[in-house]
């Protein structure tokens, strides 16, 4: 099957059925993208019950940025049995594959059953007070790329888009959290300082080169949306040194415990609440 001339929602239902029919387990709860520095929360979640090169799934491309993983893997959730569906294979809108194959993660995981994403990311802060290594909640978002994943007049509403429930669970795991707005360019260079001022006039406080547009997919699904960033770095023109995807790196691996933590407590009080 060519996912280039594969209808795409077909394509994430094909890839949900490959899912369930290799893991064994017919559907799944919750789905995490894990980007820079998250990896290590899916370890902390509970017990991986499968685990699968992506490609070996339809319409799944293999990684073209270090620090992210191939795979697919499914967590049963040590405290409440819940499945959680975790993709660490996100394809980047500046690679070029298309805003279907940006999403075709996040619509595998509406079509696996899933009725809650995470989304988190590695991303250049605008507040000075947030040091590289600060996880910050995502409360509202700019799709700067110029692009979308909906398709004719698909009038999708994205008054909350991050669902304020699910930001309040977070909250009560961890009071200090801050939130902000995240802004996401197309990439894959980094913002120039005039656009980061452009971006902090406009209202945002992060910036970054994914989300937004799995955010959007999310919300077309009916799936809740919660999202985190990781300040890796201040962004351009805050920061006096240049900034490089090693730095992204070891800022990650540098807040990798607390924020593994954190996620874990989280996602795993979000699916405690699902089954009240």
């Amino acid at each position: 099957m060519n996912p280039d001339t594969t209808d795409p929602y077909t394509l994430a239902r094909d890839a949900a059925d490959a899912i369930a029919a290799s893991s064994g387990i017919a559907r799944h709860d919750i789905a995490l993208v894990l980007g820079s520095g998250w990896g290590g929360a899916a370890d902390l979640l509970g017990q991986e019950v499968w685990r699968a090169d992506a490609t070996s799934i339809p319409g799944f491309r293999a990684p073209a940025v270090a620090g992210h993983v191939g795979t697919l893997r499914s967590i049963r959730i040590a405290a409440t049995g819940a499945h959680a569906l975790v993709l660490g294979a996100r394809t980047h809108f500046y690679e070029g594959a298309g805003v279907d194959a940006v999403v075709h993660g996040v619509r595998t995981a509406a079509a696996a059953g899933c009725s809650t994403l995470v989304l988190t990311n590695g991303c250049g802060g605008l507040n000075t007070s947030w040091a590289p290594g600060t996880p910050v909640l995502i409360s509202d978002h700019i799709n700067h790329t110029g692009a979308t994943p909906l398709r004719g007049a698909n009038f999708v509403d994205l008054t909350d888009v991050y669902t304020p429930r699910l930001r309040q669970i977070a909250h009560d795991i961890d009071p200090s959290l801050p939130e902000g707005v995240y802004m996401q360019f197309s990439g894959p260079s980094y913002e120039t300082p005039a656009e980061v001022r452009m971006a902090g006039i406009l209202g945002a406080s992060l910036v970054g080169m994914s989300t937004a547009l799995e955010a959007i997919a999310a919300r077309e699904a009916g799936l809740d949306v919660l999202g985190i960033s990781l300040v890796t770095n201040h962004a351009a023109g805050i920061s006096p040194e240049p900034l490089s995807h090693e730095e992204v790196l070891q800022a990650g691996k540098d807040a990798g415990p607390r924020i593994a933590e954190l996620l874990a407590r989280t996602v795993t009080r979000i699916t405690e609440e699902a089954q009240r």
